[in-house]
């Protein structure tokens, strides 16, 4: 049995979901199809899981949202249209999406996740009655009929393990199962979504649960890029890599998947392949959870992520202060700051941060209770900080890889911050300005993968 999951652009339209029905038909082990809500025609469309967000917050605000309900039906109603659905098919949908504000939530964070989850839930629904109408057998499977339970948070919720027994009574199936993503219920009953890339996590939940032989990923890309095509011309696909290169690069910027997405499938150890909905002949990209490395290619991939900050403290003695840095990480738990990195020296410490997680009265608070705590010589905040990562499995068997990496951000003109290396060797981690960020990818993959 394969798992397939299809992203918002997949399903942007009638158009789109064409083709989504013929990749699935082409194959008759794609028995379990994951959706997601509806996602952009064009650049300047909205999508519907944007239209429901306006939607609950018109709703929580007790504002007019006639206007926004309307316009998330059309979006339904234009892909019934597509496929010739009647009125009683597409009835159930319209009512779904005109009694949300009428149900009662445990709270407006519930109310929220609800709404959202509804882009997916509709959509699922949708697209079940599409094949059943093309006499292709398959079923809309909820995600509390699948056994999917969820921990008790509505905005970040994580999948209970007890689900995937509850799942693997469904890989025996002859329908095609067509689960909404993004979402599942808590012990109580309520509806809580995933993390960002919640679609994707609910894929690995049910490649995992039902024992899948491969989970397919598509999306609206060819391969899985070496480099954000946005900043280097022309990347170098990657046509093999491994979960932990994977989330690596998924943490400091690449936007294929988050880096939390793919754990039930690691879990699992069912390999992910990502391909193209629009180019479904192409290869793509696979992900497994080993590979032979290539020795003209130790790097797999460069990426960048320019939402940190670093907190730079200096210390006299600091190595050997015991409980300096139980002290800081005090201070940060208090003010409900998560630290990302903590790359040392003998007298100094830097703390990097998401930079989303402060505000300005968090980062005064902070730096007053650190002074108190630690009594600094110097300390300080380095804001528009970016973390650029070099990533692959082949590094640790390559000598003077960190040389040629420090040398090329060198002739680049790039600053290093912090250098930082973790003890498999599967990455090397450069703070740099935000400034510097673009230009650290380029310098670095054109050492990297513009050989001879």
């Amino acid at each position: 049995m394969k798992v397939i999951k299809f992203g918002g652009s997949s399903l942007a339209d009638s158009d789109q979901i064409k083709k989504v029905i013929k990749i699935v038909s082409s194959d008759p082990q794609r028995k379990c199809v994951v959706v997601s809500a509806p996602g952009k025609r064009n650049p300047a469309d909205t999508k519907v899981t944007d239209l429901l967000i306006r939607y609950a917050n018109q709703a929580i605000e007790h504002n007019d949202f006639t206007n926004t309900q309307a316009a998330i039906i059309k979006r339904y109603q234009e892909i019934a249209e597509g496929f010739n659905l009647t009125t009683e098919n597409f009835t159930p949908i319209k009512q779904a999406v005109i009694d949300l504000p009428k149900k009662e939530y445990p709270n407006d964070k519930y109310l929220m996740a609800a709404f959202k989850a509804h882009g997916e839930k509709l959509n699922a629904q949708l697209i079940a009655k599409v094949f059943t109408t093309l006499g292709i057998p398959a079923r809309y499977l909820d995600p509390a009929d699948a056994g999917m339970v969820v921990t008790n948070v509505p905005d970040d919720a994580q999948i209970l393990p007890e689900s995937y027994n509850r799942i693997a009574k469904w890989k025996l199936t002859t329908e095609i199962l067509v689960v909404p993503g993004f979402f599942a219920y808590n012990t109580e009953g309520d509806i809580c979504t995933f993390s960002r890339g919640g679609s994707d996590i609910t894929g690995a939940v049910m490649a995992h649960g039902l024992d899948a032989d491969l989970y397919e990923n598509f999306t609206d890309v060819d391969a899985i890029f070496s480099a954000n095509p946005n900043v280097v011309e022309s990347p170098h696909a990657i046509a093999h890599m491994t979960f932990r290169e994977m989330r690596e690069l998924s943490y400091a910027g690449f936007s294929v998947f988050h880096d939390e997405a793919l754990i039930p499938a690691i879990q699992g150890n069912i390999s992910v392949n990502v391909r193209n909905t629009n180019n479904p002949d192409a290869p793509g990209t696979m992900i497994s959870s080993k590979i032979e490395p290539d020795k003209n290619y130790p790097v797999r991939g460069i990426s960048a992520s320019k939402n940190f900050c670093g907190l730079y403290i200096s210390k006299y003695l600091l190595n050997k202060e015991v409980g300096f840095t139980r002290k800081i990480l005090n201070v940060l738990y208090k003010n409900g700051v998560s630290y990302e990195h903590m790359p040392s020296g003998i007298d100094d410490i830097t703390i990097i941060m998401d930079e989303s997680n402060l505000t300005p009265e968090i980062e005064r608070s902070i730096m007053t209770e650190l002074q108190e705590a630690i009594h600094p010589d110097e300390m300080h905040i380095i804001h528009n900080y970016a973390i650029v990562m070099v990533v692959g499995e082949g590094m640790r068997n390559t000598v003077g890889l960190m040389a040629r990496a420090t040398q090329s951000l060198a002739n680049a003109g790039v600053t290093l911050q912090m250098i930082n290396q973790g003890a498999s060797e599967l990455s090397i981690m450069f703070g740099v300005s935000q400034d510097d960020a673009d230009k650290a990818v380029q310098a670095l993959h054109k050492e990297f993968f513009k050989l001879g």
